[in-house]
């Protein structure tokens, strides 16, 4: 049987690194956007507002895909953390879920978020570590897991859910820490920063992608954490970041005040991931801080030219 997908947000920072791997693996993809797609022979775009129930299920029924992706979600640092539009989300996951399974289709995973563990314990393990979001962003996700579950159950559609960590590479939100701290350094200006006590699991988008794929492409159901397994203090991720640009001279650890509720320490357990997905990644920490450097290398000055070159 031939495989199908639909991915969603296949222009945003995970999706656009998914989409290439879908096409190795013969899938046939048909990519969601609101953003104008780009003309690829193998991908089918579709230009739909996710939030619009009608369109989700037209699209949905004319597609007929066997899989769905659904990585579309509220991300605007500073906002998506309590955005009313958190709640829009859930409800628009649940006419993609609803109308996947009404078209025939036989699989799904969706993108979850390290959030939605109680933050306090830090190692965060699926099955083991309580679940006790904090925000709305963590609360939504996680209500919206549970649906999921429950709607697999009553209905035999097979289900995966990958809770994603730290990441960082090409095309990132410019106001996220590697990439702030990148045009930073490559601008000659000073990368102001907290302390960076905080240790966080960072992981490089491609493997992130990879991750999410496998998932897609296998029989592995429930929750399974996207994560290193490995904490990194953000310092030293900062200051690896002022070697790989020339510039550590202009690294301001502790120009900035550290958050009051922010958890010291977060990091995954990724033995579900590697054992049973079969999953490993490909990029150490600063071999993959050295690729995405040259890529913001390349997009900063493309876009000195005027051209529109940053697409997070």
């Amino acid at each position: 049987m031939a495989k199908r997908v639909l991915i969603t947000g296949a222009s945003g920072f995970i999706g656009r690194h998914c989409v290439p791997l879908l096409v190795e693996r013969d899938f046939e993809v048909h990519a969601v956007s609101l953003r104008i797609p780009p003309l690829e022979a193998d991908i089918r775009w579709h230009h739909v507002d996710l939030l619009d129930d009608g369109q989700v299920w037209k699209l949905v029924d004319e597609v007929r895909p066997t899989h769905l992706l659904h990585l579309a979600w509220v991300t605007e640092p500073g906002r998506y953390q309590r955005s009313e539009d958190n709640l829009r989300w859930v409800q628009a996951s649940l006419s993609l879920l609803r109308s996947l399974q009404s078209s025939g289709g036989k699989r799904v995973v969706m993108a979850g978020s390290c959030a939605e563990y109680d933050q306090r314990y830090g190692y965060c393990s699926e099955g083991v570590t309580p679940l006790a979001p904090a925000t709305p962003y963590g609360v939504c996700k996680h209500s919206m897991q549970l649906m999921l579950k429950t709607y697999a159950e009553l209905t035999g559609l097979s289900s995966a859910w990958g809770r994603v960590f730290s990441l960082y590479g090409p095309h990132e939100h410019p106001e996220r820490l590697v990439a702030s701290v990148s045009r930073a350094l490559l601008g000659g200006h000073e990368a102001l920063c907290t302390p960076g006590n905080q240790i966080r699991d960072y992981l490089y988008v491609d493997d992130v992608a990879t991750a999410f794929v496998g998932l897609l492409d296998g029989e592995v159901t429930g929750p399974v954490n996207i994560a290193s397994g490995r904490g990194v203090a953000i310092r030293d991720l900062v200051q690896t970041l002022g070697e790989v640009c020339g510039r550590p001279d202009l690294i301001r650890l502790g120009a900035l005040p550290a958050r009051a509720d922010e958890p010291s320490v977060i990091f995954g357990d990724s033995g579900r991931l590697r054992s049973i997905v079969g999953w490993k990644p490909r990029w150490e920490l600063r071999a993959g801080l050295e690729k995405t450097v040259r890529w913001w290398s390349g997009a900063c000055s493309t876009r000195g030219r005027g051209d529109s070159a940053i697409d997070p």
